[in-house]
């Protein structure tokens, strides 16, 4: 095996060889979590996945609870599915608190006041009330918890990681949040051994060819857990080196067809295809070229791909009825390349409901 496999190999496991599902909330639960701090790009990264949709039916999605975005396996925001929702806290919640106790310490925000910042919460959305990041500010404020600075983030996402609240139905352009067990209907609870042995499962299936330092990297388990889910699901899984490397996938995957080449693909900056890793990050950008892009030019941290591999940056301006992709290319594009670049214009417009213009340059 070679990086060139790696890429064909994980192209087909992260879905950009679909459109391979037909809801997005299938695209979540496949991989188990889906990074989306970034929201609306993050809902692009969905529909890249799904065949036949267009932006307003992600949103809806969110909005019904078909997906929620919650803070979970990092202290960033993520899509999960309501059926994986706690196992998913229960499993990974004790390693994001303890990634963010500097913080916590930094703003003087004790487990005490955490705790009695989620009783706050809990009753300011109990009956099915869900309300904005400000509402839930004046909550906090009037009964004697301050929110200055990075304190009211740290006790949302505190009370998301405590399971108590979670995303709500967007109110125009504003998020909301609501009480998880009124958003979410009970589900039976996994063990801790079944909890592990099934996020091990779904990371490799969904990322594989991957190595356990990208899987550690992307759950926020400790080196011991990685070691014992591995163990758990090692059976399901195949492995092989490349580079001194050693990766392990599903071996299903290793019935992809390879995409037509050269077929582009214009991911948004924290798709999974690219931040799902940190032992093998340079698969899909050999030589960090495209990371030193993003450097010189940080309003172009959007990714173009040909073929898996990393070939510039690109960011997006929209008006009412155009998208215009102004794209930083690594090196020229052949005419092959140039017309797949175009299909994949075509392809994001359509979700948007726009018609595509494509301007380029070499960096």
């Amino acid at each position: 095996m070679d990086n060139e496999t790696v890429r064909r190999l994980r192209l087909h496991a992260t879905g950009l060889t679909g459109p391979r599902w037909d809801a997005p909330a299938a695209v979540v639960a496949w991989f188990g979590a889906v990074q989306s701090q970034d929201f609306a790009p993050a809902i692009w990264s969905l529909g890249h996945r799904v065949g036949g949709v267009g932006e307003d039916a992600l949103l809806r999605a969110c909005d019904d609870g078909a997906l929620l975005r919650t803070h979970v396996l990092r202290p960033t925001w993520h899509f999960v599915t309501p059926a994986d929702i706690r196992w998913l806290l229960a499993l990974t919640a004790p390693r994001v608190h303890a990634s963010s106790a500097y913080y916590y310490r930094q703003n003087e925000l004790d487990e005490a006041t955490r705790g009695r910042a989620a009783d706050v919460l809990a009753a300011a959305l109990a009956g099915g009330q869900q309300r904005t990041r400000t509402e839930l500010r004046e909550a906090l404020t009037a009964a004697g918890i301050p929110c200055d600075g990075l304190r009211l983030g740290l006790l949302l996402m505190s009370a998301e990681l405590e399971g108590v609240i979670c995303s709500g139905a967007r109110r125009g352009k504003q998020h909301t949040y609501a009480l998880l067990d009124e958003r979410v209907p009970p589900a039976p609870a996994l063990s801790r051994e079944e909890a592990l042995a099934t996020l091990t499962r779904r990371y490799f299936r969904s990322h594989g060819p991957a190595t356990t330092a990208d899987f550690r990297w992307w759950s926020s388990l400790t080196a011991a857990d990685v070691k014992e889910g591995l163990a758990l699901v090692g059976d399901d899984l195949v492995s092989g080196e490349v580079d001194g490397l050693t990766f392990w996938w599903a071996p299903e995957v290793e019935d992809a067809t390879a995409l037509p080449s050269p077929t582009a693909h214009l991911l948004q900056a924290y798709d999974e295809y690219l931040v799902a890793y940190r032992d093998s990050q340079h698969v899909a950008d050999p030589g960090g070229r495209a990371r030193a892009t993003v450097q010189e030019r940080p309003v172009f941290n959007a990714a173009l791909l040909v073929d898996g591999r990393a070939a510039g940056r690109w960011k997006r301006t929209l008006t009412r009825r155009a998208l215009t992709l102004e794209v930083a290319l690594l090196d020229p594009l052949d005419a092959a390349e140039t017309e797949a670049l175009h299909a994949a214009a075509d392809a994001y417009a359509a979700f948007l409901g726009r018609t595509a213009s494509v301007r380029t340059w070499v960096v």
